[in-house]
């Protein structure tokens, strides 16, 4: 059986799973969930290749299926679980790419109750979280040049490590007057060397028109190797004033045995034309060094707008700014769709 068969049968027994856990135990629920989407785009960055014309995905989300789980224990207490692949509409491969595992957005499994969060696995990363709630387009690798110019790499993004972390142990504190804390410890699992982890913290506030993030985090293992240590840390917020959403946020990061060194400041905004159009849009620029003595810089905004049709279905229009210090302007324009279930 192929990899792809063994796909469409798990999503077939996770679909009956989900009926049957719910008719035969009322105390545990299943839920089944995703978002398909895809975009047409021509393609193009600073100092990069020509433009290219194609359908690609992920478009403005990472398309995604997934099963929560959640199992009352009593007390307040409850049992949980999440599974969650990534794919691809534009060719039916499973993953963003051939790279990721089965399971590859999330997959954790914990305790929840009075005194918040505990759950082991693979998480998504804090400081990605954070860029969500500092940006427009949220968790867009193609469109919010602030996750661009931290996570893909054709735009200089020097993070360590992936959007996603293998190997948490991860815990959320209770909601307090708006406020929330989260921590991971991730070991490495290098042999003769304890102290080779990765570990993250963030404080998030959400209350009223405010929303605010503060996350720092330390990387020292990469796809399961050692490697340099690097630190970064990233400040934002977003103000909704009912006419309009501002975003902004101040990022940087050093990893010290190279030093590879950025800051990033990034602002966006949203602004609601109609009950189903949104304007959105976003500029960051980052400043990066590699070594200190040479200085490159960066500027990339988007924009476009974003019309529901329904609930759950919206269609998009967006183009992308990007310019290389020493580079010519290159452009993206790109319209897509995307549907949750």
């Amino acid at each position: 059986m192929n990899v792809r068969s063994l796909s469409a049968l798990a999503l077939v027994c996770a679909s009956a799973w989900c009926i049957a856990s719910q008719a035969v135990q009322a105390q545990t629920s299943v839920t089944l969930y995703g978002l398909v989407g895809l975009d047409i785009a021509s393609s193009k960055r600073s100092n990069g290749p020509p433009a290219a014309l194609a359908e690609q995905s992920p478009g403005l989300t990472a398309p995604y299926w997934g099963i929560r789980i959640n199992e009352e224990l009593g007390a307040g207490y409850h049992a949980i679980a999440v599974l969650e692949s990534f794919f691809q509409p534009t060719n039916g491969g499973l993953g963003r790419t051939a790279a990721d595992p089965f399971w590859g957005r999330n997959s954790y499994v914990g305790i929840a109750g009075p005194f918040g969060r505990v759950t082991f696995g693979r998480h998504t990363n804090l400081l990605y979280l954070a860029e969500q709630v500092a940006n427009p387009f949220q968790a867009s690798i193609l469109f919010s040049p602030l996750v661009m110019q931290t996570f893909t790499a054709p735009y200089g993004g020097a993070i360590a490590g992936d959007t996603v972390w293998n190997n948490g142990i991860q815990y959320t504190s209770p909601n307090l007057n708006g406020l929330t804390a989260t921590a991971v410890y991730a070991p490495g699992g290098v042999a003769g060397a304890n102290g080779i982890y990765n570990a993250a913290f963030s404080a998030l506030y959400a209350g009223g028109s405010l929303t605010a993030v503060a996350t720092v985090q330390r990387t020292r293992v990469v796809a399961g190797v050692a490697a340099p240590t690097q630190n970064a840390y990233i400040v934002g917020a977003a103000y909704d004033f009912s006419l309009f959403k501002l975003y902004g946020a101040l990022q940087g990061l050093r990893t010290d045995s190279t030093d590879v060194g950025a800051h990033t400041f990034e602002t966006g905004l949203s602004v609601p034309l109609t009950s189903q159009l949104t304007a959105l849009a976003e500029w960051a620029y980052t400043r990066r060094s590699a070594p200190k003595n040479i200085v490159t810089g960066r500027n990339t905004g988007s924009a476009g707008l974003d019309y529901f049709l329904s609930k759950r279905t919206d269609l998009y229009l967006l183009t992308v700014y990007d310019r290389l210090s020493g580079y010519g302007t290159a452009m993206t324009y790109a319209a897509g769709i995307r549907h949750r279930f």
